[in-house]
C-alpha cells in the first residue's frame, strides 16, 4: 500500500509545574502504533485521520515508512505490541 505514514498515539501526560519543562510530546511514550493515509501533496506528512479513524493532530510520525518488501511489516518491528488492531487489519485488507 502506497501512501501510508505510520504514527504514533503518544501517552498523555499530566502537565509540567516546572518552569522550562519538556516541551509538549517530547520523549514521551508510545501508546499505539497507526497507520494514516499520507496528506495530499505529500510523501511525509499523515492526513487528518488514521485507518482507524482517530484525529492524527496530537499524534507523532514515526522514522519507519511501511516497506514495499513482501512479509515486511508496516509498522516498527519493536512495537509490533502497540499496533492498532484497526490500521492492521486495514493494512491487511490493502
Amino acid at each position: 500500500m502506497s501512501g501510508i505514514i505510520v504514527v504514533h498515539e503518544l501517552q498523555t501526560q499530566a502537565p509540567s509545574h516546572a518552569a522550562g519543562g519538556p516541551a509538549p510530546g517530547a520523549g514521551a511514550a508510545v501508546r499505539q502504533v497507526h497507520a494514516a493515509p499520507a496528506a495530499p501533496g505529500t510523501t511525509t506528512e499523515p492526513g487528518p485521520r488514521t485507518l482507524c479513524g482517530r484525529d492524527t493532530f496530537a499524534m507523532r510520525a514515526a522514522a519507519r515508512a511501511p516497506s514495499a518488501e513482501p512479509g515486511s511489516p508496516w509498522y516498527p518491528p519493536g512495537e509490533k505490541g502497540l499496533v492498532c488492531p484497526s490500521c492492521d487489519a486495514a493494512m491487511d485488507d490493502g
